[in-house]
């Protein structure tokens, strides 16, 4: 049947008030307007839904059956109106994010925190993987943007630096490196990430481009195990500067200053092509204005 959603709101609306003046001025449209509707829905429908009575009308035995699906669509496109406005106005909502420790601690928290502030009632769901598969599930449309290291290469995704990084190198006050050194003089002590990073793509392009391949003595999951394994004078930790600073600050740990240091990279925020949440998309507004 093709019927028109107006006549099941009009049959609704009348059903409820069993009067159609109460109808038509809770409705807002005139009288014989609601008359012609609920006719034309019964004719439509090849039954009465109404019997007309002195004092108004009463639902038939059809009426009601009708009606009882009928409300039910007509609360659920409600419902769904509300929740669609409350969405635009950023009263409800998801972000879901992909980010590694690193990037969310030296780039994403502060947004998130005054994003929270102005909007509280946002959920905010953050993946953490490392930058292969953080990628990947941008890819697949698992999550709303992601906030990864370099180097990248995929040419298929909006990518945005907002943030340079560096990487150092740090160790404990019993090792005895000396000050100035090549980073090959360090191949045999280096405490690193885990091959599947970007952080360690990095390093390990960087270390071949100097000569040499990386032997790792420790590879560890997250740069906070590096800064703690290196205070113990376990190796020489290879880190973002972040990670070090208050070890550095408090005497834990020094850098090593090497007479050819690492190039600085950056911390990109990377969306892809499918549409997201309107949430979502003021995050990132806030993120790349700055």
């Amino acid at each position: 049947m093709n019927i028109n959603y107006d006549w099941y709101k009009i049959f609704c609306c009348v059903a409820e008030h069993e009067n159609i003046t109460l109808a038509s001025e809770k409705l807002f449209i005139s009288q014989p307007a609601v008359s012609q509707s609920i006719s034309r829905l019964e004719e439509t429908v090849g039954c009465a839904l109404f019997l007309r009575t002195p004092k108004g009308v009463k639902l038939t035995a059809e009426g009601r059956v009708l009606y009882k699906y009928a409300a039910a669509g007509i609360a659920a496109f409600s419902e769904g109106e509300r929740r669609l406005t409350a969405m635009l106005r950023l009263d409800i909502g998801e972000i879901r994010i992909g980010a590694s420790d690193m990037t969310l601690e030296f780039c994403l928290l502060p947004y998130l925190e005054a994003f929270h502030k102005k909007y509280p009632n946002i959920n905010i769901a953050i993946t953490n993987n490392p930058t292969p598969r953080t990628l990947e599930l941008l890819r697949q449309g698992e999550i709303d943007f992601a906030a990864v290291s370099g180097p990248l290469a995929c040419p298929e995704l909006d990518v945005f630096p907002v943030r340079q990084i560096r990487d150092i190198f740090i160790c404990g006050g019993k090792m005895r490196v000396a000050e100035a050194a090549q980073i090959s003089d360090l191949k045999d002590d280096l405490i690193l990430l885990e091959s599947n990073t970007s952080t360690r793509l990095f390093l390990d392009n960087e270390f071949r481009r100097r000569g040499f391949t990386a032997a790792p003595k420790f590879e560890l999951a997250t740069s906070s195990q590096i800064v703690s394994f290196a205070a113990r004078n376990m190796g020489v930790g290879c880190v973002v500067s972040d990670f070090a600073e208050n070890a550095i600050s408090n005497g834990e740990v020094h850098e090593i200053v090497v007479s050819d240091p690492l190039p600085p990279r950056q911390i990109y925020v990377a969306q892809g092509t499918d549409l997201h949440s309107k949430a979502a998309d003021e995050l990132l507004k806030m993120i790349l204005s700055k």
